[in-house]
């Protein structure tokens, strides 16, 4: 009876040294908080990521400590564990962090400070939340990854869609922004037209100054094009030196002014290709689309057979279909 008695106190004693050990060794952050923002607990975690010992920071209020932190939604976050005596939680992708605390990863990382999710939990003493413990959780490594397979993602998208020499729209992503758009037209109406061009005369340009000169005209080309198309428009390239430009909002007349300022464009001045000044021209096919067509092949084709007539009257000029 005895000894039971005695190793009671001395298992709670042991059991409750244990806990602060545990508590202070833990590999995340953990503070405690009253209803009045006065810090209650502090450990190792966050006395090493902050600089702050707990002493300085026991017994004070919170935001006198770090004025910087989101005040407002925290005490927002706070006040519903109070009030509702559930958890809560805040994830790096809603708000990256709570604690302006260093990181450990390289500088190319591309995070400022420490990426972190956070807990809030209802230390409850009968139905009263007395206090609200709140963890930190460094994900950064996780958060850095994410954000680097998101870009390498984005990067193969980007490459997929674009054309690898001038940076624009390749065939595949051009002709699914034209189903796009010509689905769109045989729902709701309105306009839609489509130009093809191509540069006159390209297979001379690469005979006489070489294919990296005619690289060079291809990229300027698509550059000069690119700066007065609107926001709304897809432009790219179908092969070759052939190009598409697709006018969503937009009919016939107003497709062929588009069409003589991007002749205009492309021939205003020479491309500067290797060293090489070179005149460079384009043919311009028009075509908007019409009550009866079933698919946006008929458009290309219309703008195509606009095109081959613009070459065939002696190139240099612009032709809409009709």
């Amino acid at each position: 009876m005895t000894a039971t008695t005695t190793t009671r106190p001395t298992a709670t004693a042991t059991a409750a040294s244990l806990s602060d050990l545990v508590i202070e060794r833990v590999g995340f952050g953990l503070f405690v908080l009253d209803r009045s923002m006065t810090v209650l607990m502090w450990n190792r975690f966050m006395q090493d990521h902050s600089g702050i010992p707990a002493a300085d920071v026991i017994g004070r209020n919170l935001f006198d400590c770090f004025p910087e932190l989101p005040r407002a939604w925290l005490e927002r976050k706070l006040e519903s564990v109070f009030q509702l005596g559930s958890f809560a939680f805040s994830s790096w992708e809603q708000r990256p962090y709570l604690f302006r605390f260093e990181h450990d990863r390289p500088i190319t990382g591309g995070v400022d400070y420490m990426q972190q999710d956070c807990t809030f939990m209802p230390l409850t003493r009968g139905r009263e939340v007395e206090a609200v413990c709140v963890t930190i959780s460094d994900v950064t490594h996780v958060s850095v990854m994410q954000r680097e397979r998101e870009e390498a993602v984005a990067k193969l998208r980007e490459h997929a869609n674009c054309d690898g020499l001038t940076g624009i729209a390749n065939r595949r992503f051009f002709e699914a922004r034209l189903g796009d758009e010509f689905a769109r037209w045989q729902r709701y109406g309105g306009d839609l037209s489509m130009l093809l061009f191509d540069l006159d005369h390209f297979k001379t340009i690469n005979d006489r100054f070489g294919h990296a000169a005619g690289d060079a005209v291809l990229r300027e080309t698509a550059r000069r094009v690119a700066s007065i198309v609107r926001s709304q428009d897809t432009f790219g390239r179908f092969g070759g030196e052939e190009f598409a430009l697709l006018l969503p909002c937009t009919n016939l007349d107003e497709a062929m002014r588009v069409a003589d300022k991007v002749r205009d464009a492309i021939g205003s001045t020479p491309v500067d290709a290797e060293g090489v000044s070179v005149p460079v021209t384009a043919s311009v096919g028009g075509a908007c689309a019409t009550v009866g067509a079933t698919a946006f092949d008929v458009l290309v084709n219309e703008a195509d057979t606009a095109l081959y007539r613009a070459k065939r009257l002696g190139r240099d000029r612009s032709i809409a279909y009709a």
